[in-house]
């Protein structure tokens, strides 16, 4: 068994992957403050909820953009499961080539989405993560992480929002009954969810004039489930993909004894 732990700004998400599948995930906050044997017990307690031998899992493969966080989790694996992690950067190999000015700034999860996306799907592909920030990952045909767009998340919008504007509250993410709110709550609503819609269609229609309009758009992330019922841009929803390019990427380097 592998296990991959996808390390974003707001949550952390661990994936239990067994004879090449995704078994199992759990999505927890991530919290600067746990230590590698805070981390440890949540990893034993999640397994043991689903009868998973802990001592089965030989393989763990990190996606991190939270530094601090990384270090954390290395030293779990290192100190309980005694294996050295995969780290998912520009510097290995990824199996794409990466046409970014600067590879190294590329954050892993943006890594790892093009890579699962282009392994399942092929090129060219618009992957669309939203998260706490709203990304869009272009591969080409022939495997070139060409570059993206990186936008407010919905979320982040909803918060930054209210943060700065005494009088508007904090709302719930859903979609209202109609476009034009008769309230406060309403109108915020339409405003940030038929907003970002507008938005991601807009951006979507631009990257393939530039790179194709047989392009394949994939979402994943937190939200993109409740967005894709509202738009017809997208062809494929993979709510694990983050997950799927830590395996992808940890059974490629496997296969050529590659050491970390």
């Amino acid at each position: 068994m592998f296990l991959a732990i996808d390390i974003g700004n707001t949550h952390t998400v661990f994936g239990i992957y067994k004879n090449g599948k995704l078994f199992h995930d759990w999505r927890v906050s991530s919290l600067i403050t746990r230590t590698e044997d805070e981390a440890w017990f949540l990893v034993k307690f999640f397994c043991n909820d689903v009868n998973i031998d802990i001592k089965s899992i030989s393989g763990v493969g990190i996606s991190s953009v939270v530094p601090n966080l990384t270090d954390i989790f290395v030293w779990m694996s290192q100190k309980h499961f005694k294996i050295d992690p995969i780290i998912v950067s520009a510097e290995i190999d990824l199996g794409i080539k990466i046409l970014y000015d600067d590879p190294s700034a590329v954050g892993a999860d943006r890594l790892c989405n093009a890579v699962a996306g282009y392994t399942k799907y092929g090129g060219p592909i618009i992957v669309v993560d939203f998260g706490t920030a709203t990304t869009y990952d272009v591969v080409s045909e022939n495997g070139e992480y060409l570059g993206g767009v990186i936008a407010p998340g919905i979320e982040t919008s909803a918060a930054e929002l209210h943060r700065r504007a005494a009088k508007l509250p904090k709302i719930e993410l859903h979609f209202p009954r109609d476009v034009i709110g008769k309230n406060t709550v309403a109108s915020m609503q339409s405003g940030i969810m038929y907003g970002a819609i507008d938005a991601m269609e807009g951006m979507i229609k631009r990257i393939k004039n530039i790179i194709g309009q047989h392009s394949k758009v994939i979402a994943t992330g937190g939200l993109a489930k409740t967005i894709i019922e509202r738009t017809n841009v997208i062809d494929f929803y993979e709510p694990s993909l983050v997950l799927d390019g830590i395996y992808i990427i940890y059974t490629r380097l496997k296969n050529k004894n590659f050491t970390p």
